[in-house]
């Protein structure tokens, strides 16, 4: 015979309760600005996913793979209002589209500051997975500071991991921390995994979102490197002076890119460019910026011989 469960502990029904409470706020706050978003044009390549408004004229985050090459989307809002949109701009290195929908909204999903987070916090992700519409899932952060390939074959860095269950349709729907923030958007999960997804960072977001307002599209220097967020070693943090207590670690330097040129190696850790404090992936992509292009930048560089400074001159990324 089997016993009966033990009852739950006042103390363990008030955190369960309050845990509740943090989601249900959250998801209250974010969920009315997620959207469906459907691509429809030839037949065999219709699709759909989620999306997220961000501004009350109607600008809505989503993911390259989820508008393709449309021109022109549907979107469905939890209310049951839906509308026609228009792509504004789209970024295959990131997985980012930006889509203009038609009409005003009063609910929206603010982007939050993804450089403030810490492995552990919850994750909640929002969107319409397999059809199933304004689904909610939850978990934790899991790592910061990732790289995965996009569709293009380059690097996404800053990529946030989660536990939170996407499946085929969370695509582009926002994932939200506790203060009901955006600080990311659902982009992958891993074939075959449990509890192993992936979203794009807000910050990273946010700097793709204003490139293409501005340009129609993504004007990025580009050196060649693929790299790590670490914490950075008191050890180096003293030889460099410093006070950041992360740093950028280069996984793979391409042969032949302005880093290999300049003399940056596998494993050297990136604390400053041009004297400004480098804390992680996100800060080293949005540096890398426009102006830079074809311009000497200075990076500072803790290595196996001790710091040096390294001046790269870095190209348009093509």
């Amino acid at each position: 015979m089997a016993l009966p469960a033990p009852e739950p502990q006042p103390d363990d029904a008030r955190l369960l309760d309050s845990y509740s409470a943090t989601v249900t706020d959250a998801v209250d706050r974010i969920g009315p600005a997620v959207c469906r978003i459907e691509r429809v044009a030839a037949r065999r390549d219709a699709g759909q996913g989620s999306g997220f408004v961000i501004a009350p004229d109607g600008l809505i985050v989503t993911n390259f793979h989820v508008v393709g090459d449309a021109r022109a989307v549907h979107v469905a809002m939890p209310d049951g209002a839906s509308t026609e949109g228009r792509v504004l701009g789209r970024d295959p290195d990131t997985d980012v589209a930006l889509v203009r929908a038609d009409g005003h909204f009063s609910d929206i999903a603010p982007l939050g500051d993804s450089g403030r987070l810490r492995r552990g916090q919850i994750a909640i992700a929002i969107g319409n997975p397999l059809g199933f519409e304004w689904t909610v899932t939850t978990g934790v952060v899991s790592a910061l500071g990732r790289s995965m390939r996009a569709s293009t074959g380059r690097l996404i860095d800053d990529v946030i991991q989660t536990d939170a269950a996407l499946n085929p349709g969370n695509s582009g729907g926002p994932l939200v921390s506790s203060a009901g923030e955006v600080i990311g958007v659902n982009t992958a999960m891993i074939h075959g995994a449990q509890g192993i997804a992936f979203a794009v960072a807000s910050n990273t977001a946010s700097f793709v979102i204003a490139e293409i307002i501005r340009f129609g599209h993504v004007r990025r220097a580009f050196i060649g490197v693929s790299a790590d967020t670490v914490a950075l070693p008191r050890r180096a943090a003293l030889m460099s002076q410093v006070t950041s207590r992360t740093a950028v670690r280069l996984r793979s330097v391409e042969a032949h890119a302005p880093a290999a040129k300049a003399g940056l190696k596998e494993g050297d850790i990136i604390v400053a460019i041009d004297g400004r404090a480098v804390g992680g992936v996100d800060d080293l992509v949005r540096m890398l910026a426009a102006e830079r292009i074809d311009r000497e930048t200075v990076f500072t560089v803790v290595g196996r011989s001790g710091v040096r400074q390294v001046t790269v001159i870095p190209t348009a990324r093509r």
